[in-house]
């Protein structure tokens, strides 16, 4: 079963009244246009901090690793799916 918790927020009237008519014109309550407004602005942070993302890329950066030409690396997915059939 989910919990629902309350989020108090207080706004100015101004603000308020502008969020308000911006509701109204979606067709929607206050509450859900402001629900709807923080789903999408969470969506939209990135996953991780931009300094880990960084961090990451140096470190793989620093090493070599193994690669081959496009064309043998794919023969060889293809020889190793078929490996085991006609055993």
């Amino acid at each position: 079963m989910d919990m629902t918790q309350r989020l108090q927020v207080l706004l100015d009237d101004s603000e308020f009244d502008e969020i308000r008519r911006i509701a109204r014109r979606h067709h929607m309550t206050v509450a859900e246009w402001v629900r709807q407004a923080l789903r999408t602005a969470r969506r939209d942070e990135p996953a991780t901090e931009p300094q880990r993302k960084l961090l990451v890329l140096r470190e793989a950066a620093r090493h070599a690793y193994p690669t081959a030409d496009i064309a043998q690396m794919l023969d060889e997915i293809e020889g190793g799916r078929f490996a085991g059939e006609g055993a």
